[in-house]
Protein backbone atom coordinates (compact mmCIF):
# COMPACT_ATOMS: atom_id res chain seq x y z
CA UNK A 1 0.00 0.00 0.00
CA UNK A 2 1.36 3.34 -1.05
CA UNK A 3 2.15 5.83 1.53
CA UNK A 4 0.34 9.12 1.75
CA UNK A 5 1.35 12.92 2.70
CA UNK A 6 -2.11 13.66 4.22
CA UNK A 7 -1.09 17.13 5.44
CA UNK A 8 1.60 20.05 5.30
CA UNK A 9 1.49 22.75 7.73
CA UNK A 10 4.50 25.77 8.06
CA UNK A 11 5.59 28.50 9.99
CA UNK A 12 7.69 31.01 10.48
CA UNK A 13 9.17 33.30 13.33
CA UNK A 14 7.36 36.63 13.32
CA UNK A 15 9.98 38.74 12.51
CA UNK A 16 9.42 39.86 8.90
CA UNK A 17 11.91 41.90 6.67
CA UNK A 18 11.83 43.10 3.23
CA UNK A 19 15.03 42.16 1.52
CA UNK A 20 15.69 46.04 0.64
CA UNK A 21 15.41 46.33 4.50
CA UNK A 22 18.35 42.96 4.82
CA UNK A 23 20.76 44.48 2.41
CA UNK A 24 20.45 47.76 4.02
CA UNK A 25 21.33 45.96 7.67
CA UNK A 26 23.77 43.98 6.00
CA UNK A 27 25.78 46.66 4.26
CA UNK A 28 25.96 48.60 8.23
CA UNK A 29 27.40 45.36 10.44
CA UNK A 30 29.48 43.98 7.16
CA UNK A 31 33.33 45.33 8.26
CA UNK A 32 34.11 45.85 4.66
CA UNK A 33 35.17 48.85 2.41
CA UNK A 34 32.75 50.55 -0.89
CA UNK A 35 33.35 47.05 -3.00
CA UNK A 36 31.81 44.75 -0.31
CA UNK A 37 28.71 47.61 -0.20
CA UNK A 38 28.05 47.24 -3.86
CA UNK A 39 28.32 43.26 -4.35
CA UNK A 40 25.82 43.08 -1.05
CA UNK A 41 24.21 45.18 -3.19
CA UNK A 42 24.01 42.84 -6.18
CA UNK A 43 23.50 39.90 -4.37
CA UNK A 44 20.46 41.15 -2.83
CA UNK A 45 18.79 42.72 -5.94
CA UNK A 46 19.29 39.65 -8.18
CA UNK A 47 18.16 37.05 -5.84
CA UNK A 48 14.34 36.46 -6.46
CA UNK A 49 13.40 37.07 -2.69
CA UNK A 50 11.23 39.77 -1.62
CA UNK A 51 10.91 39.11 1.98
CA UNK A 52 12.12 36.84 4.33
CA UNK A 53 12.17 35.76 8.09
CA UNK A 54 14.10 35.68 11.27
CA UNK A 55 14.08 35.02 14.88
CA UNK A 56 16.98 37.53 15.16
CA UNK A 57 14.89 40.95 16.56
CA UNK A 58 17.55 43.93 16.14
CA UNK A 59 18.00 43.63 11.77
CA UNK A 60 15.58 45.92 12.74
CA UNK A 61 16.51 48.31 15.55
CA UNK A 62 20.15 48.05 16.60
CA UNK A 63 18.90 48.79 20.16
CA UNK A 64 17.45 45.66 20.60
CA UNK A 65 20.95 43.75 21.04
CA UNK A 66 19.55 40.75 21.03
CA UNK A 67 22.08 39.05 18.78
CA UNK A 68 24.51 40.45 16.35
CA UNK A 69 24.20 43.72 18.51
CA UNK A 70 24.71 42.10 21.64
CA UNK A 71 28.38 43.37 22.70
CA UNK A 72 30.46 41.13 21.17
CA UNK A 73 30.49 43.49 18.24
CA UNK A 74 28.48 41.63 15.39
CA UNK A 75 29.96 38.17 15.19
CA UNK A 76 28.22 36.65 18.38
CA UNK A 77 30.13 33.01 19.70
CA UNK A 78 28.47 29.82 18.77
CA UNK A 79 27.28 29.50 22.60
CA UNK A 80 24.96 32.33 21.58
CA UNK A 81 23.67 31.70 18.68
CA UNK A 82 22.82 28.39 19.76
CA UNK A 83 20.89 29.42 23.11
CA UNK A 84 18.74 31.65 20.68
CA UNK A 85 18.60 28.43 18.53
CA UNK A 86 17.53 26.60 21.44
CA UNK A 87 14.78 29.18 22.60
CA UNK A 88 13.69 30.17 19.04
CA UNK A 89 13.86 26.49 17.70
CA UNK A 90 12.04 24.69 19.86
CA UNK A 91 9.11 27.35 19.69
CA UNK A 92 8.75 26.50 15.70
CA UNK A 93 9.09 22.70 15.93
CA UNK A 94 6.25 22.63 18.57
CA UNK A 95 4.22 25.01 16.49
CA UNK A 96 4.22 23.11 13.06
CA UNK A 97 3.29 19.94 15.04
CA UNK A 98 0.37 21.36 16.96
CA UNK A 99 -0.48 22.72 13.74
CA UNK A 100 -0.75 19.46 11.67
CA UNK A 101 -2.42 18.08 14.22
CA UNK A 102 -4.97 20.75 14.48
CA UNK A 103 -5.61 21.14 10.62
CA UNK A 104 -5.50 17.15 9.61
CA UNK A 105 -7.92 13.97 10.75
CA UNK A 106 -5.41 13.01 13.03
CA UNK A 107 -5.24 12.99 17.08
CA UNK A 108 -2.71 13.20 18.95
CA UNK A 109 -2.76 10.04 20.39
CA UNK A 110 -2.61 8.71 16.61
CA UNK A 111 0.89 9.40 15.61
CA UNK A 112 3.35 6.08 16.04
CA UNK A 113 6.59 7.62 15.05
CA UNK A 114 7.91 11.05 14.85
CA UNK A 115 10.73 12.66 12.80
CA UNK A 116 12.55 15.72 13.46
CA UNK A 117 14.90 17.75 10.84
CA UNK A 118 17.16 20.10 11.60
CA UNK A 119 20.58 21.60 10.62
CA UNK A 120 21.22 24.64 12.32
CA UNK A 121 21.80 23.98 16.26
CA UNK A 122 21.51 21.03 18.93
CA UNK A 123 20.65 20.46 21.84
CA UNK A 124 18.74 17.78 24.42
CA UNK A 125 16.56 16.20 24.78
CA UNK A 126 15.68 17.65 21.66
CA UNK A 127 12.81 18.53 19.65
CA UNK A 128 11.29 15.27 19.40
CA UNK A 129 10.93 15.55 23.14
CA UNK A 130 10.03 19.06 23.36
CA UNK A 131 6.94 17.81 20.29
CA UNK A 132 6.41 14.80 22.46
CA UNK A 133 5.73 16.73 25.82
CA UNK A 134 3.98 19.67 24.24
CA UNK A 135 1.32 17.53 22.30
CA UNK A 136 1.23 14.82 24.57
CA UNK A 137 1.85 12.62 22.67
CA UNK A 138 2.24 8.69 23.26
CA UNK A 139 6.08 8.30 25.12
CA UNK A 140 6.40 5.34 23.87
CA UNK A 141 6.30 6.76 20.33
CA UNK A 142 9.24 6.45 18.28
CA UNK A 143 11.59 9.14 17.64
CA UNK A 144 14.08 9.79 15.10
CA UNK A 145 16.34 12.94 14.13
CA UNK A 146 17.94 13.72 11.07
CA UNK A 147 20.87 16.70 11.97
CA UNK A 148 23.34 18.61 9.76
CA UNK A 149 22.00 17.06 6.33
CA UNK A 150 21.18 20.56 4.99
CA UNK A 151 18.64 21.76 2.37
CA UNK A 152 17.62 18.12 1.23
CA UNK A 153 17.26 16.74 4.21
CA UNK A 154 13.36 17.39 4.04
CA UNK A 155 13.13 14.09 1.28
CA UNK A 156 15.26 11.95 3.23
CA UNK A 157 12.55 12.45 6.15
CA UNK A 158 9.83 11.46 3.75
CA UNK A 159 11.71 8.61 2.81
CA UNK A 160 12.27 7.21 6.17
CA UNK A 161 8.47 8.06 6.81
CA UNK A 162 7.67 5.59 4.12
CA UNK A 163 9.71 3.05 5.06
CA UNK A 164 8.11 3.01 8.54
CA UNK A 165 4.79 3.07 6.76
CA UNK A 166 5.59 0.31 4.36
CA UNK A 167 6.83 -1.73 7.08
CA UNK A 168 3.74 -1.07 9.27
CA UNK A 169 0.49 -0.61 7.95
CA UNK A 170 -0.71 1.23 10.74
CA UNK A 171 2.12 3.42 11.42
CA UNK A 172 1.42 7.37 11.51
CA UNK A 173 4.67 9.40 10.93
CA UNK A 174 5.07 13.13 11.97
CA UNK A 175 7.94 14.93 10.03
CA UNK A 176 8.76 18.07 11.13
CA UNK A 177 11.74 20.45 10.02
CA UNK A 178 12.83 23.89 11.43
CA UNK A 179 15.59 25.80 10.46
CA UNK A 180 17.11 29.01 11.46
CA UNK A 181 19.47 29.98 9.25
CA UNK A 182 19.88 33.57 9.97
CA UNK A 183 21.20 32.87 13.80
CA UNK A 184 24.45 32.04 11.98
CA UNK A 185 25.10 35.05 9.25
CA UNK A 186 28.41 35.65 9.49
CA UNK A 187 29.46 39.77 8.96
CA UNK A 188 32.64 39.47 6.86
CA UNK A 189 33.58 40.67 3.94
CA UNK A 190 33.75 36.55 2.49
CA UNK A 191 32.29 35.87 -0.93
CA UNK A 192 30.89 32.60 0.49
CA UNK A 193 29.31 34.58 3.92
CA UNK A 194 27.75 36.99 1.31
CA UNK A 195 26.06 35.17 -0.86
CA UNK A 196 24.54 32.53 1.99
CA UNK A 197 23.55 35.78 3.81
CA UNK A 198 21.66 37.12 1.25
CA UNK A 199 19.67 33.72 0.41
CA UNK A 200 18.88 31.93 3.86
CA UNK A 201 16.50 32.73 6.30
CA UNK A 202 14.29 31.13 9.18
CA UNK A 203 10.75 28.55 8.78
CA UNK A 204 9.44 25.49 9.87
CA UNK A 205 7.39 23.25 7.78
CA UNK A 206 6.03 19.26 8.50
CA UNK A 207 3.82 16.91 7.51
CA UNK A 208 1.63 13.67 8.70
CA UNK A 209 2.75 10.81 6.46
CA UNK A 210 0.38 7.64 6.81
CA UNK A 211 -1.23 4.38 4.42
CA UNK A 212 -4.92 5.89 5.47
CA UNK A 213 -6.68 6.60 2.95
CA UNK A 214 -6.77 10.57 2.49
CA UNK A 215 -10.14 13.05 2.99
CA UNK A 216 -8.29 16.18 1.43
CA UNK A 217 -5.69 16.87 -1.52
CA UNK A 218 -2.54 14.75 -0.56
CA UNK A 219 0.08 13.59 -2.31
CA UNK A 220 0.82 9.50 -2.73
CA UNK A 221 4.64 8.76 -2.27
CA UNK A 222 5.73 6.30 -5.74
CA UNK A 223 9.35 6.91 -4.83
CA UNK A 224 12.36 8.09 -4.42
CA UNK A 225 15.98 8.93 -6.00
CA UNK A 226 19.01 10.03 -4.59
CA UNK A 227 23.14 10.80 -6.07
CA UNK A 228 25.91 12.52 -5.12
CA UNK A 229 28.33 14.64 -7.47
CA UNK A 230 31.34 14.70 -5.61
CA UNK A 231 32.76 17.14 -7.35
CA UNK A 232 30.91 19.50 -5.92
CA UNK A 233 31.89 18.00 -2.00
CA UNK A 234 33.93 21.36 -1.45
CA UNK A 235 31.58 23.84 -2.92
CA UNK A 236 28.43 23.56 -0.77
CA UNK A 237 29.78 22.35 3.07
CA UNK A 238 28.40 23.03 6.76
CA UNK A 239 30.50 23.12 9.73
CA UNK A 240 31.18 24.20 13.56
CA UNK A 241 33.03 27.48 13.87
CA UNK A 242 34.11 29.72 16.98
CA UNK A 243 31.38 32.00 15.92
CA UNK A 244 28.26 30.09 14.78
CA UNK A 245 28.10 27.89 12.00
CA UNK A 246 30.02 28.31 8.92
CA UNK A 247 28.64 27.91 5.35
CA UNK A 248 30.97 26.82 2.07
CA UNK A 249 28.19 28.27 -0.64
CA UNK A 250 30.47 28.36 -3.96
CA UNK A 251 28.74 30.53 -6.87
CA UNK A 252 29.29 27.47 -9.34
CA UNK A 253 26.53 25.48 -7.41
CA UNK A 254 23.93 26.06 -10.15
CA UNK A 255 26.83 25.17 -13.03
CA UNK A 256 27.59 21.93 -11.41
CA UNK A 257 23.76 21.09 -10.82
CA UNK A 258 23.81 21.98 -14.51
CA UNK A 259 26.00 19.16 -15.26
CA UNK A 260 24.52 16.10 -13.90
CA UNK A 261 20.49 17.14 -13.20
CA UNK A 262 19.11 15.90 -16.08
CA UNK A 263 20.96 12.42 -15.97
CA UNK A 264 19.67 12.60 -12.33
CA UNK A 265 16.30 13.27 -13.60
CA UNK A 266 16.35 10.53 -16.11
CA UNK A 267 17.27 7.78 -13.07
CA UNK A 268 14.30 8.77 -11.45
CA UNK A 269 12.00 8.62 -14.23
CA UNK A 270 13.47 4.93 -15.62
CA UNK A 271 13.95 3.27 -11.89
CA UNK A 272 9.74 4.36 -11.92
CA UNK A 273 8.92 4.05 -15.43
CA UNK A 274 7.67 7.05 -15.94
CA UNK A 275 7.73 9.24 -19.00
CA UNK A 276 8.86 13.12 -18.69
CA UNK A 277 5.77 13.99 -20.18
CA UNK A 278 3.55 12.62 -17.30
CA UNK A 279 4.99 14.97 -14.79
CA UNK A 280 2.78 17.84 -14.00
CA UNK A 281 3.69 19.16 -11.07
CA UNK A 282 7.45 20.59 -10.17
CA UNK A 283 8.79 21.40 -6.80
CA UNK A 284 12.38 22.23 -6.53
CA UNK A 285 14.06 23.52 -3.87
CA UNK A 286 14.89 27.06 -4.10
CA UNK A 287 18.02 27.29 -3.11
CA UNK A 288 18.37 30.45 -4.85
CA UNK A 289 16.93 32.65 -7.87
CA UNK A 290 20.38 31.08 -10.24
CA UNK A 291 19.68 27.17 -8.79
CA UNK A 292 15.74 28.24 -10.36
CA UNK A 293 16.93 29.36 -13.46
CA UNK A 294 19.39 27.03 -14.01
CA UNK A 295 16.57 23.89 -13.19
CA UNK A 296 14.48 25.37 -15.56
CA UNK A 297 17.21 25.65 -18.43
CA UNK A 298 18.78 22.03 -17.80
CA UNK A 299 15.02 20.43 -17.23
CA UNK A 300 13.82 22.11 -20.53
CA UNK A 301 10.58 23.45 -18.50
CA UNK A 302 8.11 25.82 -19.37
CA UNK A 303 8.35 29.43 -17.63
CA UNK A 304 5.32 28.66 -15.56
CA UNK A 305 6.66 25.21 -14.18
CA UNK A 306 8.65 26.23 -11.21
CA UNK A 307 5.90 28.97 -9.99
CA UNK A 308 5.43 27.20 -6.60
CA UNK A 309 9.37 27.12 -6.22
CA UNK A 310 10.02 30.81 -7.41
CA UNK A 311 6.92 32.05 -5.20
CA UNK A 312 8.39 30.28 -1.89
CA UNK A 313 12.11 32.17 -2.53
CA UNK A 314 10.05 35.53 -2.93
CA UNK A 315 7.98 35.26 0.11
CA UNK A 316 10.17 33.43 2.73
CA UNK A 317 14.12 33.15 0.86
CA UNK A 318 16.03 30.04 1.31
CA UNK A 319 14.48 28.18 4.99
CA UNK A 320 17.34 25.04 4.27
CA UNK A 321 15.60 21.83 4.66
CA UNK A 322 11.95 23.07 5.55
CA UNK A 323 11.83 24.84 2.03
CA UNK A 324 11.01 22.07 -0.19
CA UNK A 325 7.95 21.52 2.18
CA UNK A 326 6.44 24.88 1.76
CA UNK A 327 6.81 24.39 -2.18
CA UNK A 328 4.96 21.32 -1.71
CA UNK A 329 2.33 23.14 0.56
CA UNK A 330 1.91 25.42 -2.59
CA UNK A 331 1.85 23.06 -4.96
CA UNK A 332 -1.25 21.46 -3.39
CA UNK A 333 -3.26 24.40 -4.54
CA UNK A 334 -2.34 24.24 -8.21
CA UNK A 335 -4.75 22.86 -10.24
CA UNK A 336 -3.47 20.57 -13.33
CA UNK A 337 -6.22 18.98 -14.66
CA UNK A 338 -4.61 16.51 -17.09
CA UNK A 339 -1.23 15.18 -15.18
CA UNK A 340 -1.27 13.79 -11.47
CA UNK A 341 2.34 12.82 -11.15
CA UNK A 342 4.99 15.11 -9.73
CA UNK A 343 8.66 15.53 -9.13
CA UNK A 344 10.21 16.97 -5.93
CA UNK A 345 13.93 17.79 -6.01
CA UNK A 346 16.40 19.08 -3.14
CA UNK A 347 20.13 19.92 -3.21
CA UNK A 348 22.65 20.18 -0.63
CA UNK A 349 25.92 19.30 1.28
CA UNK A 350 27.95 16.51 -0.73
CA UNK A 351 26.66 18.05 -3.06
CA UNK A 352 23.98 15.88 -2.71
CA UNK A 353 20.61 15.06 -5.01
CA UNK A 354 17.79 13.70 -3.47
CA UNK A 355 14.34 13.62 -5.15
CA UNK A 356 10.74 11.90 -4.94
CA UNK A 357 8.40 11.08 -7.46
CA UNK A 358 4.49 12.23 -5.67
CA UNK A 359 1.12 11.65 -7.45
CA UNK A 360 -1.29 14.56 -6.48
CA UNK A 361 -4.90 12.91 -5.39
CA UNK A 362 -8.04 13.61 -4.40
CA UNK A 363 -10.32 16.78 -4.84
Amino acid sequence: MPSIIHHIETAVPEHTYSQSELRDRMKEIVDGGEKDRRIIHYLYARSGIETRHSVVADFHEKSKKTLFFNGQGSNPGTASRNDTYILKGRELFVKVAQKLIDGSDFEAGDITHLITISCTGFYAPGPDFDIQQALCLNPGLERYHLGFMGCYAAIPGLKLADQICRANPEANVMVVSAELCTIHFQAVPVMDDLLSASVFADGAAGAIVSNRTPKNRSFRIDGFESQILSQGKNDMAWSIGDQGFNMVLSSYIPDLLGEGLEQFLDRLLTKLDIRREEIGYWGIHPGGRAILDKSEQVLHLDPGDLSASRAVLARYGNMSSATVLFVLKELLNIQHPEKSRGIAMAFGPGLTLESALLSVIGV
